[in-house]
């Protein structure tokens, strides 16, 4: 049962400041606002596969495997373990010349990396620098030197743990050399060892960022993530790290849109130049810095090779970042929506890639970019989907109503396009697919609508040419209220959004959010100007009296039944997720219907659609639930093969695909 405003001053007596802290727990109950920023943590100890294998944190101290031994045990050479780890690897180094064996490089490889990590405890850098770089050199000998005859045997437990070795002593090499600062892509380094100077050449290898855009770079493996539900590492040769994004003076095309202290992804790996006379590592090397989002294989020795990738660690790594704090903008954006224009519009969590077809991410009510970030990390791992999409998220305030942040949204696309592809010349970005949560879906439907004089007509009989306005009032109420189909928008994913409104928006809901929302002075005075200079030009039932987003959502708000009914593009095709979760605790105030909690299952139908799921998810959870993410998926991967059987031609025309079959 709905309570009344009345009832709760006259009963409890609650100041409006009370009252805003009651409508941030009911919210927070029906989980509009996310409850932690805590996405990674650092780890006491760095995460290493071969921490049992070798022993790493024992009393004893790291020490090889009993294979190793037993190998040395053959050659008579187990009482040289506690002798020089560099006479003991030249001595195992003359045997290989004479006998090949790859068992002798993976043994090399490992003795090479116990000492390497005996000789960090001690502080001798210069040393395990020698000894990563040898471990580096022998594991690579295993995996491929064609000395050997044959590949690896990739059903060896040992090919595994070569990997491994591989990997651990370059990351314990670039750790080093991190430390004296010299890390860092485009330059030249000479690394001094304790016997050897070798001279480092750091290579970019991406076709998206460039050596000025690295600030400094992060070990995936000190950090542990835990804001995400699922962790997408992949295994394969190199170093994942965290690369965090250098802040440019001069802001130039695509950049605009990257947040401060972004970080992405890349893979370090070290191409070893053997000397094929002496077996011998040359005393030059290149440290390749890949980006796996791009390339997540490489050419090695004649093999096709996977890169060691993590995913998940760098974007938990971007979201711990004060900036992107979801609490702060999506309350800001609630309570403060003129001051939250200071960030509203596009952002880009990755490089833009013009051949890619952009998929827009729009949040609803009191939220922010963060809520699609399981989603994201979801449907970014699926090779297939990174093939084919880039990623997009709108800011926007939700303290205002709807239809005005979607004319803020058009104009926010059209800038954006107008800064990537000024000329239109890239036509994957006119094959656009937003998808939207609760009132973000209804956002995106307005993108891909005709406004004809339907949405006028709620407001005036008159002609708009008849309105005595200000210019600037008066451009503001025709971008609101007269607009046309964004032509590059070809679908739409609407997920738990109200279309037909919520009961949330109820008489309680409604003068609270009147109290502690703060109304944007613009359509305050706008209100007042058109008003005071318009008598009776306007209905009496205008929706002048709806200033706030909870007002816009009622479920007899006037323009909603017109965005229903209203002409769409012919090339657009929309999509339908409905919530349906039993009833918990204080949600059941709001509505007795089937829904999510705050939108009824019939409001969130959509006659449109063509194609319609119901998922059992609460309404902040419908958009995180893997049958939502799987769903999302599969029209992506039918947006694709619907392209290759009906092609786009760089026109405004778009193919028209069969329906499906509606589901529930």
């Amino acid at each position: 049962m709905a309570i009344s405003s009345r009832t709760i001053l006259t009963k409890h007596k609650i100041r409006p400041r009370l009252l805003a802290i009651a409508l941030l727990a009911v919210c927070m109950t029906a989980g509009c606002v996310s409850s932690s920023n805590k996405w990674v943590a650092l780890r006491a100890t760095p995460r290493n596969p071969l921490t049992e294998t070798l022993g790493l944190v024992t009393r004893s101290g790291p020490k090889p495997t009993e294979q190793t031994i037993q190998l040395l045990r053959r050659y008579n050479l187990e009482d040289n373990l506690s002798d020089d780890r560099a006479v003991l690897l030249a001595r195992l180094d003359e045997i290989d010349q004479q006998e090949p064996n790859r068992t002798n490089a993976y043994a090399m490889a490992e003795l090479a990396y116990v000492g390497a990590k005996r000789e960090e405890h001690s502080k001798q850098l210069d040393r395990a620098l020698e000894l990563y770089g040898s471990a580096v050199l022998h594991a690579y000998r295993y995996l491929f030197d064609d000395k050997y005859g044959g590949p690896s045997n990739v059903y060896d437990p040992k090919f595994r743990r070569a990997c491994d070795l591989y990997n651990a002593a370059l990351e314990g090499t670039l750790r080093i050399v991190q430390s004296k600062g010299n890390l860092r892509p485009g330059t030249t380094q000479v690394i001094q060892t304790a016997n050897h100077n070798c001279q480092l050449d750091i290579q970019l290898k991406s076709n998206d960022w460039t050596n000025e855009d690295f600030d400094r770079f992060e070990f995936v493996t000190d950090y542990e993530v835990h804001g995400l539900r699922n962790h997408y590492h992949n295994f394969g040769l190199g170093v994942p790290l965290i690369a965090v994004r250098r802040k440019h003076e001069e802001v130039e095309g695509s950049e605009e849109f990257y947040p401060d202290d972004l970080s992405f992804p890349v893979t370090a790996f070290l191409r070893v130049k053997l000397d094929t006379a002496t077996n011998a590592i040359n005393r030059y090397a290149v440290l390749e810095l890949y980006d796996p989002l791009d390339q997540p294989r490489i050419e090695v020795a004649s093999a096709t090779v996977p890169l060691e990738t993590d995913l998940s660690t760098p974007l938990a790594h971007t979201l711990s970042q004060p900036a992107l704090d979801d609490n702060r903008l999506s309350t800001l954006g609630l309570l403060k929506p003129e001051k939250a224009n200071e960030v509203r519009g596009l952002y880009m969590l990755e490089p833009f890639q013009a051949d890619k077809i952009p998929v827009v991410m729009v949040h609803g009510l009191w939220s922010s970019p963060v809520t699609w970030m399981e989603m994201f990390n979801d449907l970014r791992s699926d090779p297939q989907v990174r093939e084919h999409y880039q990623f997009w998220f709108y800011m926007y305030p939700t303290g205002q109503p709807f239809w005005y942040s979607a004319a803020e949204m058009r104009k926010d696309m059209e800038h954006v396009r107008q800064v990537v592809d000024p000329r239109h010349e890239n036509p994957a970005l006119d094959q656009m697919v937003l998808v939207g949560h609760s009132m973000g879906g209804l956002v995106s439907k307005l993108q891909t609508v005709d406004s004809g004089n339907e949405f006028w007509n709620t407001l005036s009989e008159h002609p708009f040419a008849e309105v005595n306005a200000d210019n600037e009032v008066r451009a503001g109420l025709q971008r609101t209220f007269f607009f046309d189909p964004n032509p590059s928008i070809s679908r739409v994913i609407t997920i738990a959004t109200p279309h037909r409104g919520s009961d949330f928006a109820n008489a309680t809901t409604r003068w609270i959010g009147r109290k502690i929302i703060k109304i944007p002075s613009m359509i305050l005075q706008g209100k007042s100007q058109l008003l005071a200079r318009n008598p009776g030009f306007f209905r009496s039932d205008a929706p002048f009296n709806v200033t706030t987003s909870i007002d816009s959502l009622v479920p007899d708000s006037p323009l909603l039944p017109v965005l229903l009914t209203a002409h769409t593009g012919s090339w657009v095709r929309y999509h339908n997720v409905v919530g349906d979760a039993p009833k918990k605790g204080i949600t059941g105030w709001f509505s007795h219907d089937r829904g999510d909690g705050v939108v009824s299952v019939a409001s969130a139908r959509l006659e449109q659609a063509v194609s319609q799921i119901t998922v059992a998810a609460e309404h902040s959870k419908v958009h995180r639930d893997p049958k939502s993410i799987m769903e999302v998926r599969r029209i992506l991967l039918q947006h694709i093969a619907e392209l290759r059987t009906f092609p786009y031609d760089g026109g405004v025309q778009h193919a028209t695909a069969p329906q499906e079959t509606v589901r529930f």
